[in-house]
């Protein structure tokens, strides 16, 4: 009752923060660890709880996304996919005493991605060095398929990058391309018995919970009080699991 109350409380408070800030895998992989689910499955389950938010988050910029083309929707769709795919597959092949040790630093990358995210848009901006949307986007949706913590900076960051300025269709074009290949990889964890459904549906009814009650919550907090929670967490997190390796 306690692991499950854990799980619960985890999807929902993941759903609240991805609807403030982001950040919502600091808080349901580690918890589904902490429940005894091995890594590898833990990485694939936690998928499955935050891929609703995703979609939400790309409905809600529907207006700005039909500024694309549909041949270039399917073009990006389709290296999102292929990328996502990559990862997963990745991820598969993975040791299980692999990933235990690659696990601290992609926490570490991740948090480290959410705290000078901005600071890293405004570099990127200003640099003028041009990085071709393509290739980077297959890059990113690798990694995005085989650890989905700091997918959505790293998305924005290449978006700029690429010279893209409408910050609204930037965000769209994230969670799109996030849930994109975000339900490939899970398609493919599901597919080889990686996740924990009981556990996963039940955290991602409560994320979407949270995502719901959490756009309530973003218009009374200051944003930057809930980042300095969540890259604590993230922080906090990366200790513990490098002290699990010891």
């Amino acid at each position: 009752m306690l692991e499950w109350s854990v799980l619960i409380l985890a999807g929902y408070l993941a759903g609240v923060l991805n609807s403030i800030a982001g950040g919502g895998s600091f808080l349901t992989f580690p918890a589904l660890v902490w429940a005894g689910v091995p890594p590898i499955a833990a990485n694939a389950t936690s998928a499955v709880a935050v891929l609703p938010g995703y979609l939400g988050g790309a409905l809600g910029f529907r207006q700005e996304l039909r500024d694309i083309s549909l041949r270039r929707h399917l073009l990006l769709s389709l290296i999102g996919l292929v990328g996502g795919l990559a990862g997963a597959l990745l991820l598969l092949i993975t040791p299980a005493h692999v990933f235990g040790f690659v696990i601290p630093v992609l926490l570490l990358v991740a948090t480290l991605m959410f705290a000078l995210g901005a600071r890293l848009l405004a570099y990127v901006r200003t640099s003028g060095l041009p990085l071709p949307l393509l290739p980077g986007l297959f890059l990113v949706a690798i990694y995005g398929g085989y650890f989905n913590g700091g997918l959505g900076i790293m998305l924005l960051a290449l978006f700029a990058a690429a010279g893209m300025t409408q910050m609204n269709l930037m965000n769209g074009l994230k969670n799109l391309l996030s849930f994109t290949l975000s339900f490939v990889s899970v398609a493919a964890f599901a597919f080889a018995g990686k996740i924990l459904w009981s556990e996963g549906l039940v955290m991602m009814l409560a994320a979407t919970i949270g995502g719901y009650q959490g756009a309530a919550l973003a218009r009374r907090l200051p944003v930057h009080w809930v980042r300095y929670v969540v890259i604590g967490v993230g922080l906090v997190m990366t200790v513990v699991f490098t002290y699990r390796l010891f």
